[in-house]
């Protein structure tokens, strides 16, 4: 019997799941994969009728997938006016996990998408809770993301996203260079950030131009969460790093929410945690960028 299991097809059990979920069979007649994303292996399988989008990983990831679902589910119930992905199930077998949700055809963002966008996220950071982090750990890409319940957003911050990227890159034997002069910035935070106390928002986490959309009806999509409950503007500071998100995005979440001053000098600081992770996880060119915004947060001190 346990031989006959493994034999089965792992699509097999993902369609079994999905059918489960909506209450009527399934059967995978078309699978296509997804680009995009480099963690996950990603498919867009239909029966025919109805379009699904699936993340496939190991067995491992299951946690993960479980984080994503509650992630997906505080986006959509902070009421605002964007669209979230459904979760239709998370699941496992045999030495897989995977999470589907409803499938959502997409478009590039536009000026017009953006400015909805700024304004919805302003709708989402509006919801706060009573401590910073989050009540279960989740994930920054394929990096554990630490979000311990704390108190001090200074001590959030500093401990358990700088301090923690700059231990894996010790055990990653980064340049030396990167991890003295992180050093140096992770007490410049501790000053920077002394006695602020934003409230702790709602933030999706990962709020890079890959992680948004418009749907076909033209409304804002946000996807792929990373969340946790802390200081707004890092949302809003990387919509400023990879690019590709419209100025439009941030004048109209600014006209919905108006950004504190001090915006633009904690913005590299907050930035600086998605770039050495980067660093971490492909290393190259990012462990030079993590270098020159290290310098630059010095320089500004």
């Amino acid at each position: 019997m346990f031989g006959q299991t493994r034999q089965r097809n792992i699509w097999s059990f993902i369609a079994d799941d999905i059918a489960q979920a909506v209450g009527r069979g399934f059967v995978v007649r078309q699978r296509l994969k997804v680009s995009g994303g480099s963690i996950n292996s990603t498919f867009k399988v239909d029966d025919g009728t109805t379009s699904f989008l699936v993340k496939l990983n190991s067995l491992e990831s299951k946690p993960l997938f479980d984080a994503e679902r509650e992630g997906l589910g505080l986006l959509r119930r902070a009421g605002a006016a964007l669209r979230v992905p459904e979760v239709v199930s998370v699941g496992s077998a045999q030495d897989r996990a995977w999470l589907v949700l409803e499938y959502i055809p997409l478009r590039p963002a536009t000026d017009d998408s953006a400015a909805k966008l700024g304004a919805a996220m302003a709708d989402v950071h509006r919801c706060v809770w009573d401590q910073y982090g989050w009540d279960r750990d989740n994930a920054i890409g394929s990096t554990p993301q630490i979000n311990t319940r704390t108190a001090r957003w200074d001590r959030f911050f500093c401990e358990h996203r700088l301090a923690y990227q700059l231990k894996l890159a010790e055990k990653n034997r980064l340049d030396i260079a990167l991890l003295r002069k992180g050093e140096l910035v992770l007490q410049e935070a501790s000053q920077l950030l002394d006695g602020y106390q934003p409230a702790p928002s709602l933030l999706h986490g990962d709020l890079w131009s890959g992680n948004q959309a418009v749907d076909q009806h033209g409304e804002a999509v946000l996807f792929d969460p990373a969340v946790y409950y802390g200081d707004r503007e890092c949302d809003l500071a990387m919509t400023r790093l990879f690019g590709g998100i419209p100025d439009a995005f941030l004048r109209a979440y600014h006209d919905a929410y108006p950004i504190d001053p001090g915006f633009e000098r904690r913005m590299h600081l907050y930035n600086l945690y998605h770039l050495l992770n980067h660093a971490n996880m492909f290393g190259g060119g990012y462990v030079r960028q993590s270098e020159k915004v290290m310098d630059r947060i010095l320089m500004a001190a």
